[in-house]
């Protein structure tokens, strides 16, 4: 159409040369329906009589266009030719350099009706140091956007439908021509009418105002694996929002924020705890319950002549690495040494005692305390 004899566009349409406007257009929506891309996917020939279809209307459905074209039997860039024309096809061929510089790209975009991926959604959650450990099943209410239930979708008022843009033919896309010397130079770009929809949407629901999409709370459960730290991201396949035109729908990847334990500080797959021994325990020895991050307790042996500080380790009952070598991490007791802030007469006196016999200087009064816990506290 646009190189070498031009095809007539009343033929293109399949109507007379003396028909109404309304009777153009009507044959046009008719045969716009029966050769669109959706219709007949894979069908090269219907893909070209589609264009052909767009570009006969584009000229026929403005009265000046084909005022003009009923006078020269051409429009514009329609019959101007190339000056290359005469060169064995040179203008085809540069043509096609500036089409597919210029123009391929656009109009081998995908039709406004394929399907759409929907969006990745982010959110953060909180977990305890336990659950971090062991696991946890978590419910979520998260808002993001669904398809209209009064619509289901279309965005049109409930009884009406979408209508297909008249401008681009349901494309989604316009094209522009300019004749060059060196070929045609086309462009592409969204149809202004439908903001490159491909649809019209005469009546709009009232709902999600003609969108098709509502945002709304939606309910996930997820599991938690064991081992997980602060900064950790986790992927939920499939829970992101809903694809367009049966799209697949997008992920939710969970950012999880581990809370502080009061007793446990973590570091990677081990954890510190404190444990308070008094003077006499930790200068004499004794075995002691530790109490564990999992609720159990475990014994510990502190041998006589412990000093402030000393660090034990638990072996194994620290958390489940998720990366590394496998298994749980350790548990570091830390010791410090209770001082006694109040002395009965005869605690005092024992004490006094020892001190003579270490050959400590104390004073008799009070400072005692202060004497032990720069002695003893780590």
């Amino acid at each position: 159409m646009y190189g070498g004899e031009a095809e007539d566009l009343y033929k293109i349409l399949g109507v007379p040369r003396d028909a109404s406007a309304a009777d153009i257009k009507k044959a046009y929506r008719q045969l716009v329906r029966k050769y669109h891309p959706d219709a007949n996917p894979g069908n090269r020939d219907a893909e070209e009589h589609f264009k052909k279809i767009n570009q006969a209307y584009e000229v026929l459905g403005d009265p000046g266009k084909r005022n003009q074209y009923d006078q020269f039997g051409t429009v514009g860039d329609m019959g101007g030719g190339s000056p290359f024309e005469g060169f064995g096809g040179m203008g085809d061929i540069f043509g096609d350099i500036f089409d597919s510089v210029f123009g391929g790209a656009g109009r081998r975009r995908s039709s406004p009706d394929a399907p759409r991926r929907g969006t990745d959604l982010e959110m953060r959650v909180e977990v305890t140091l336990l659950e971090a450990a062991t696991g946890a099943v978590k419910e979520f209410m998260i808002p993001r956007l669904e398809s209209c239930p009064v619509c289901s979708g279309t965005g049109a008022k409930p009884g009406t439908t979408p209508e297909t843009c008249s401008r681009c033919g349901g494309r989604g896309q316009v094209e522009s021509r300019q004749q060059t010397p060196f070929g045609r130079f086309v462009s592409v770009n969204p149809c202004p009418s439908c903001n490159g929809t491909g649809k019209i949407i005469q009546e709009k629901c009232a709902e999600c105002g003609g969108q098709g999409r509502v945002r709304a709370q939606h309910k996930v459960e997820v599991k938690i694996p064991p081992g997980v730290d602060t900064g950790t991201r986790l992927r939920i396949s499939g829970e992101g929002e809903p694809g367009a035109n049966g799209g697949q729908a997008g992920d939710l990847y969970l950012v999880v924020n581990v809370l502080e334990h009061k007793d446990f500080k973590r570091e990677g797959g081990d954890l510190h705890t404190r444990l308070s021994v008094s003077f006499p325990q930790a200068a004499l020895g004794c075995t002691l319950e530790v109490p564990t991050l999992y609720g159990g307790k475990e014994s510990l042996d502190i041998p006589a002549g412990t000093q402030p500080g000393k660090v034990f380790t638990i072996r194994g009952e620290g958390v489940p690495r998720l990366r590394g070598p496998r298994g749980k991490g350790d548990l570091f007791v830390h010791v410090t040494v209770e001082v006694p802030e109040k002395l009965t007469d005869r605690q005092r006196a024992l004490l006094e005692e020892l001190a003579r016999e270490m050959k400590v200087e104390v004073e008799d009064s009070g400072v005692f305390g202060k004497f032990f816990r720069n002695l003893f506290e780590g």
